[in-house]
């Protein structure tokens, strides 16, 4: 058992040392935060990758993901073709009052058209604010920061090294073959 106090006197202890030290307080309106590169604040689009496909809206847990499209028909692109048909977005819309910032939309976007924004000065006086478009959304596209470089001393993702083997055996045997030929 230890001596009766000392207890209340590491405490007291501890308190001396941070009064002595000096505060550091950020003054945030006046003085923007240092974020981390990556920092996830609110979701941008990019509109020109976004096919339609649902994928965002269906897997979002919160249901907060409008999108509304249409069907348009292409011409054919060389005559005797086919006409295809496109869907063509006319609204996408993030309800921010409801999104838990979990970031599924953008992980399952196969065609890289949602990407984490670091702007997260967006409040709203009024709720139903906080539903924004797709020109807002657009807008916070060029907020996105580039990719991290990659690093030249990583080792080369398997798929691509298994890719590359493949295609060196086919090169040798095609050469083989040509050689056999000759």
């Amino acid at each position: 058992m230890g001596i009766p106090g000392s207890g209340l006197a590491k405490g007291l202890a501890v308190t001396l040392r941070t009064m002595t030290r000096r505060a550091h307080t950020a003054q945030y309106p006046d003085v923007q935060p240092e974020l981390p590169p990556r920092t996830r604040g609110v979701i941008g689009l990019f509109e020109e990758n976004c096919t339609v496909c649902m994928l965002c809206a269906r897997e979002c847990p919160d249901w907060c993901i409008y999108i509304d499209s249409h069907k348009e028909t292409v011409p054919a692109a060389v005559p005797g073709g086919r006409e295809r048909s496109r869907n063509v977005l006319d609204r996408f819309a993030i309800d921010f009052s409801l999104c838990m910032y979990c970031g599924i939309c953008i992980e399952v976007c196969p065609f890289d058209a949602l990407f984490w924004s670091p702007e997260f000065e967006y409040a709203e006086t009024d709720i139903q604010d906080l539903v924004h478009e797709r020109d807002k959304l657009r807008d916070w596209m060029w907020t996105v920061p580039e990719p991290p470089a990659l690093d030249p001393a990583a080792e080369e993702p398997k798929e691509i090294a298994a890719a590359r083997k493949a295609a060196e055996k086919t090169a040798e045997k095609l050469k083989a073959q040509q050689e056999g030929e000759a």
